[in-house]
C-alpha cells in the first residue's frame, strides 16, 4: 500500500511557485514548499499522524529562525491536524494562518495523478481528506476559496495581508 499526502499539494506547489515570484518584491522573504523540505529536512518521514506532525514541526522550526532574522517566511504545506497548527501559532513569531479552502471534489478534479481514486479504492493510506482527517481552521487569518478564486486572485490576498501587518508594524515584530 502506498502512502503519499493529499493530493490538493500538487496545487499548493504550483501556487508556491507563483507566489515565490510575485513575493519577490517583498524586501527579505522565502518562500517554503513543503514538498521540498519533506525530500531534504525530512527524508524518511512517512504520512502517519506522528511523522505529519514531526515534518510540520521542522517546517516551522525553520520558518520561524528566519522570521526571527527578519525574513519573512511564506510555507505551502499542508498542516491537517488544528492542535498542532494551534501549538505552532503559540511558539512562532509572526504566525499567520491562510486557510486554502477547496471543496474534496474540487480537489479530485485537479489530481492529475490519480491519487484521489487510489485513496478511495484503499491503494493508499493515510490520504488526506479520504482516510485521515483534515481539521479546518476555526479562525484563520486569512481563507483563500480556491474553488472561485483564481490562483492569482489567492496569491494577491496573501501577499496583500502580509504586507500589510508589515506595514501596521512598521518592519517585522520579534519575539524575544
Amino acid at each position: 500500500m502506498e502512502q503519499v499526502p493529499y493530493c490538493c499539494n500538487n496545487q499548493v506547489s504550483k501556487s508556491a511557485k507563483l507566489l515565490k515570484s510575485k513575493s519577490a518584491t517583498l524586501k527579505s522573504s522565502t518562500t517554503t514548499n513543503g514538498d521540498v523540505v519533506r525530500t531534504h529536512l525530512s527524508k524518511g518521514l512517512s504520512f502517519s499522524k506522528e511523522d505529519r506532525d514531526t515534518n510540520i514541526r521542522r517546517i516551522a522550526f525553520v520558518a520561524n529562525l528566519l522570521s526571527r532574522n527578519g525574513v519573512i517566511a511564506i510555507v505551502a504545506a499542508i498542516s491537517p491536524y488544528r492542535s498542532l497548527r494551534d501549538e505552532i501559532r503559540h511558539s512562532t513569531n509572526n504566525f499567520m494562518e491562510v486557510y486554502i479552502n477547496a471543496p474534496i471534489e474540487v480537489c479530485e478534479e485537479r489530481d492529475v495523478k490519480g491519487l484521489y481514486a487510489k485513496a478511495r479504492s484503499g491503494e493508499i493510506l493515510n490520504f488526506t481528506g479520504i482516510s485521515d482527517p483534515y481539521e479546518a481552521p476555526i479562525s484563520p487569518e486569512l481563507i483563500c476559496h480556491t474553488d472561485v478564486e483564481t490562483v492569482h486572485e489567492s496569491i494577491d490576498k496573501v501577499l496583500a495581508e502580509v504586507l500589510g501587518r508589515v506595514k501596521r508594524l512598521g518592519s517585522i515584530h520579534f519575539r524575544k
